[in-house]
């Protein structure tokens, strides 16, 4: 590239981290920001321009900023809170929001941002940390083309797919959120059927081997189960993330009043898993809500 171009990626966690890995090796001139600072250490050793807790004392270099923070009350502090990085950047700095926010919040940050200059990208993604950092993730944009054309660079860098959604901001998002009923739905249904295999006596081993040769497998399926084979719950994708993203999903049928009974019963088996302590686990610990059953590295649950 020519013209160094500078993005700050903001949230270091697996998409994140992954994203900004396939920015650097874009040749994009990359800094990480996170309040971890093993986080932070890591991307450095990938060879970051520089990483640190704050953007702020980067903004006026910067071409870019690509959010992966976990919620929109993040994207909002970061953005736009009492130490807001949005007032500190030079006007046409384009901003791609790609956490999973919803429709609405994603309208009002946009026009919250044009009002200073800053054409925004509603632009959730999926893929998981793997594709995120192979630089192949999905994503699910909607905005004005001044932003679409801005952001080339990161978007080449980071998506192996990119749907332009439409010109307005929130269509993203929207996807996302029906997406993330899939998602949801999967996970919890792929865990409801190893816990009928753990209490039917069927090896969980042999169960997986043959659902992900046959007709009932899901690449969720295929992704979170081999966790539960290995006892091992170190998250990933938290349990509480879907317990966000399912209620995004309930509060996006109910304002249009259309029922989801599956995703429903999916939200409420992740509720009862954070409630029960899991929250901050992997997401596939919501097989953990089932009792009287033995599940590979622990005692029967109660």
């Amino acid at each position: 590239m020519s013209t160094p171009y500078h993005v700050a990626v903001i949230g270091l966690g697996a998409m994140g981290m992954g994203a900004a890995r396939s920015c650097l090796r874009a040749g994009l001139t990359t800094y990480g920001i996170d309040l971890s600072e093993q986080a932070r250490g890591q991307l450095q050793q990938a060879g970051a321009a520089a990483v640190m807790a704050d953007a702020r004392p980067l903004a006026e270099t910067l071409d870019a900023v690509l959010l992966l923070v976990v919620n929109a009350t993040q994207v909002r502090r970061i953005l736009l809170g009492e130490a807001g990085l949005a007032r500190h950047l030079k006007p046409g700095t384009a901003i791609m929001v790609s956490s999973t926010i919803a429709a609405e919040e994603a309208s009002a940050l946009a026009a919250e941002l044009a009002l200073m200059g800053l054409p925004m990208l509603d632009a959730p993604v999926s893929g998981g940390a793997i594709k995120a950092d192979a630089g192949e993730m999905t994503v699910m944009a909607a905005g004005a083309d001044a932003a679409f054309d801005k952001l080339a660079p990161v978007l080449d860098a980071v998506a192996g797919k990119v749907y332009r959604v439409g010109s307005e901001p929130g269509q993203g998002s929207t996807v996302k959120i029906i997406h993330q009923l899939l998602a949801g739905v999967h996970i919890a249904v792929a865990a409801e059927a190893m816990a009928l295999a753990s209490r039917a006596g069927v090896s969980l081993d042999l169960m997986y081997d043959v659902v992900t040769h046959a007709a009932g497998n899901s690449w969720m399926f295929e992704n979170r189960m081999p966790r539960v084979l290995a006892g091992d719950y170190q998250a990933r994708s938290a349990v509480d993330i879907f317990v966000k993203d399912l209620t995004l999903v309930a509060d996006t049928a109910k304002a249009l009043r259309f029922p989801l009974p599956l995703a429903s019963t999916a939200l409420n088996m992740f509720l009862g898993a954070s409630n029960a302590g899991h929250g901050q686990e992997d997401d596939s610990a919501v097989i953990k809500i089932f009792s009287g059953i033995t599940l590979p590295g622990q005692e029967e649950q109660a």
